[in-house]
Formats: C-alpha cells, structure tokens, sequence
C-alpha cells in the first residue's frame, strides 16, 4: 500500500460524511497516473504553489495602488490569509483542508495589476468582457505552463471558479473558501484603511462593532466561531442570521468608506486608463506579444481574450514599465 492510499484511508475514517474525499474526487481533464505519496488536492495545492501566476501576485495590488508601506496587503497576503482562515474552518469541521487550501491558493490567479480597477478597465475595453474568477480558471487551465495549464481536479477548478458572492461551489469546502475569502478581505481591507489614516475604528457603526468585535482579532474570532459552530454536522456552510446582516452590512459601509473613497482610489482612474490604452495598443500589434500569446491566438483562442490574457497577468510595475516603454519618450523617463 503506497503513502497516498494510507492517506486516504485516514480521510475516509476520520473525515466528516460530508468532506470532499481526495479518493471520490470526479477527476482530471486529462488523466493522469496518480502520486505514490500526495492524495489529489495536495498535489493540486503544490501546483497552484509553484506556479509563475502564484509568485505574481505579490507585486498586485490589494485595494490601495502603489501603497507607501511595506504593511499593506498585496493579492499574494490576502490569499494567504484567506487560505489560513479556510484552513481553521476546514479541520474544525473534519473537511478536506488540502481541498481547501488548493482552492484558496488559486482563487485569484486571474486577477489584474491595481486590483478591481484593472478588473473593471478590462472588461470595460475587452468585448467578451473580463472578470478575475473566470480569468483565474484559464490561467490553471490554459495559461500556466505555456499554455498547457496545471490539469487541476474539477472540484479545485468548481472552487475556484464559484469562489465569488454569487458563486454556488459543489463542495462545502469550496464553501469554506467562498466565505473565508469575504471575511479575510474586509477584515485585513479595514486593517489596511485604519493604517491608511482614511478610517478609524470609532467610525465603523456601532451595530456592527457590537456584534462582529472591535479589533481583527475579535472580528476573526467571531466570524469563524459563528460559521464552526453552525456548520457543525450540517450538509452546507453558513453563518447566522445576525452575523450574515453585520458582515454584509460591514461589506456595504466599507463600499462606501473605503472603496469608493476618493483617498483609497485617488489614483484608480489613471490606472484604468493606463491599462485601456495597453489593451488597445496590443489590440492593433499582436505580433509585439510574446511567443507564447502569439501560440494561443495560432491554436484558435479570440485575439481579444489573448490579449486580456497578457495584461490581466501583469504585475503593477510591469505594467507601468510597458506603458512607459511605448508610450513615455525616453528621455522623459524616470
């Protein structure tokens, strides 16, 4: 009996009814021999790890562009904190937490420099238009390795796909990671506006503060105690009533303080600009893409979305650096 059959033994003995069993999992697109020693989704989770799109994401933005602090979440933080809340739920419920962490860690692969900004400035110029979860499956399933994908199982890739508010994941740990992800992003986007000077924590209402807490901590707390103690021996993943109204009456109050803050998005027009004009100008040069674009566009994929393709995988600075290699005169360079 090899390591990995042992494994997933002990997922079947000690495993909730209703956790995602690395041994039951619907498979890969293109079949593969399985590994002597790591179950499926480990071997996912490895995957989405080492992948060039995983390493990107430190270098994209969170919510504020081009922060003055070291302290400030990028897209790389943010995932890990979500992969570590999922993680917390996960063994508290006896669910499959390499499940989760593999969905967790891809989550938002296709995500674009300057955050939503980019997101919105693409699917504003692109007309097949753009969003970042369905973005973040072509990069595991098309883009990675040059454009022979990660062949991810379907329940990390159904995960990932339904990790959004309007999402609906097969499985309860994708789930986990649908509502780790909302509860990571408005806890460390209040952290990161408190840092900012752009909000206090005596401006968060009162209702709110009384419920979820008054610090990250107690709000983390909370938030994970409330949806463990729910969830527990239940065939879904959900929170209570009350805790449901103070987070998503949290989500709407940071819209308006934060997100839609002139000081937080100061500078979010110039980067949507600068990201259309990327788009229009590689729209009318295919033959300045890289090689491996190029190939993506040969094999039959829309030009459009090959394009949104390149851009949505840039980093913030390389983005700058394209944008002021053809359009910024040399000498006016900093």
């Amino acid at each position: 009996m090899t390591i990995r059959e042992m494994a997933e033994q002990r997922e079947e003995a000690y495993f909730s009814p209703y956790a995602a069993l690395s041994s039951k999992s619907r498979g890969r697109d293109v079949e593969e021999p399985p590994c002597d020693i790591r179950p499926v989704y480990q071997r996912d989770r490895d995957r989405i790890l080492h992948s060039k799109s995983f390493r990107r994401l430190k270098h994209k933005t969170q919510v504020f562009l081009q922060p003055q602090g070291d302290h400030y979440r990028t897209r790389l933080t943010h995932t890990l904190e979500v992969a570590q809340t999922g993680r917390t739920i996960a063994r508290a419920l006896r669910m499959n937490e390499d499940l989760v962490e593999a969905i967790a860690l891809g989550h938002d692969l296709g995500h674009t420099p300057f955050g939503h900004a980019g997101e919105s400035a693409l699917n504003e110029v692109c007309p097949l238009g753009f969003t970042h979860y369905e973005q973040s499956i072509r990069v595991v399933e098309i883009l990675e390795k040059k454009g022979k994908g990660l062949n991810l199982t379907w329940e990390v890739r159904d995960g990932i796909r339904n990790h959004r508010m309007a999402g609906n994941p097969a499985t309860l740990e994708g789930k986990i990671v649908r509502l780790s992800d909302k509860i990571a992003y408005i806890n460390h986007d209040i952290d990161d506006a408190e840092r900012a000077g752009i909000l206090t924590e005596a401006e968060i209402p009162k209702e709110y503060r009384q419920i979820l807490g008054s610090t990250t901590k107690e709000r983390l707390n909370t938030l994970i105690h409330d949806i463990v103690i729910h969830s527990q021996g239940k065939d879904d993943i959900f929170m209570s009533s009350e805790m449901e109204h103070a987070m998503k009456g949290m989500r709407s109050f940071m819209f308006t303080a934060v997100y839609r803050n002139p000081l937080a998005k100061v500078e979010e027009e110039k980067a949507k600009h600068l990201l259309m004009e990327l788009y229009h100008y590689y729209e009318g040069h295919l033959e300045t893409l890289p090689e491996e674009y190029r190939m993506l566009i040969n094999r039959g994929e829309p030009e459009e979305r090959v394009v949104c393709d390149y851009i949505a995988g840039m980093t913030d600075q390389y983005a700058m650096k394209k944008f002021s290699e053809l359009y910024i005169p040399g000498a006016w360079q900093l």
